[in-house]
């Protein structure tokens, strides 16, 4: 666990949390919750790009406390483990969704990849309202949960140095 696996690492982190907190801040903090309650299709932002940010998001930290612990054998382990867990999330929500909201889903998914992110095409651009404050608030226990990680791992690398 050297300084290029922490910066290594950290830059996943990093990229993975502005992902997280750029669909949160879109979709806002009712999406987060497994429910068929969901009021509105939300195609603008983030989600442009990419039809799961907040899952996007969730593999690009995976990813990155992998790396910071220096055990590089996981990655695949860890990519495995990911794509089971969250194809599975994902065909359940795309279902809801396209039961909800019917042909507006199907087009939208046609438009935005499901994982990998692409720039939307111009002629697709669509706005609406985002709430960086709710988005920094709602991600306020994520935050102590990668202290506490980090934490761990400087024990860990304090204690193996003995």
């Amino acid at each position: 666990m050297g300084a290029a696996t922490w910066i290594a690492g950290a830059v996943l982190i990093v990229i993975g949390e502005w992902v997280r907190l750029a669909g949160v801040a879109a979709a806002g903090t009712v999406t987060r919750r497994r429910s068929r309650n969901v009021q509105r299709l939300v195609d603008y932002g983030i989600f442009q790009w990419v039809r799961n940010p907040l899952y996007v998001g969730n593999f690009l930290i995976w990813m990155g406390f992998v790396v910071i612990s220096g055990v590089l054998w996981f990655l695949p382990v860890a990519i495995v483990i990911f794509g089971i867990e969250y194809t599975l999330i994902v065909a359940y929500e795309e279902g809801v969704l396209e039961s909800i909201f019917g042909g507006e889903y199907i087009e939208y998914k046609k438009s935005a990849p499901r994982w990998l992110p692409r720039p939307p095409r111009a002629s697709v651009k669509r706005t609406g309202e985002h709430d960086w404050g709710e988005a920094w608030r709602s991600e306020t226990s994520t935050f102590l949960q990668y202290a506490a990680l980090a934490l761990v791992f400087i024990g860990k690398q304090r204690f193996l140095a003995r």
